[in-house]
């Protein structure tokens, strides 16, 4: 399953949590997230300290409990669980059948 987070960093964290990340390896995300979550990709809007990720996981569980790691920094807005195109279509085709 894959799931979409939003993100906003705390306005007074700004500064802290982009020295962190920027210092942050792949392979320290991967050790932050666990085994069970793969992050698929992340996007930052640097002005505004805010961003979208996408994940693969099929453990909701997981996906919370790893938000919390970052909840004393920045605000999770949205996690949701989201199709690529091809699940999409095939949840169509599934309903016209």
């Amino acid at each position: 399953m894959k799931f979409m987070l939003t993100w906003e960093v705390h306005p007074e964290k700004r500064h802290e949590v982009f020295k962190f990340f920027s210092q942050m390896s792949a392979k320290d995300d991967q050790a932050d997230m666990g085994t069970k979550i793969k992050l698929i990709g992340r996007w930052h809007d640097v002005a505004r300290f805010a961003g979208y990720a996408l994940f693969e996981a099929d453990d909701a569980k997981a996906m919370a409990n790893w938000a919390l790691n970052w909840n004393a920094n920045m605000d999770i807005l949205e996690v949701v669980p989201v199709l690529d195109d091809e699940e999409a279509r095939e949840v169509g085709r599934n309903r016209i059948s």
